[in-house]
């Protein structure tokens, strides 16, 4: 497995790992119109690069999702990236 992130041009998401309770990794996705729509970028924006630049909150929505039940590999909609209301 290659923990390098990577776009998956057949599903048009990226696809990486996530690092959680130390050494177990799950896999997660997120699409591009995800990461354009979230993110405000351009519509030819790469989407590695947007991943990029948000890899935190990103990575942070997948570990929500998973304390809140979701089973690998975690697909992250637009809506997994809104901040968790307290």
């Amino acid at each position: 497995m290659s923990d390098t992130p990577y776009f998956h041009d057949a599903s048009g998401s990226v696809r990486f790992w996530v690092g959680v309770e130390g050494s177990w990794f799950v896999s997660a996705s997120i699409g591009r119109e995800a990461l354009r729509y979230h993110f405000c970028t351009a519509e030819n924006a790469d989407p590695l690069e947007t991943f990029g630049h948000h890899v935190d909150e990103i990575e942070a929505a997948v570990r929500r999702r998973l304390s809140q039940g979701a089973m690998e590999p975690v697909m992250l909609r637009e809506n997994d990236l809104k901040a968790p209301v307290l």
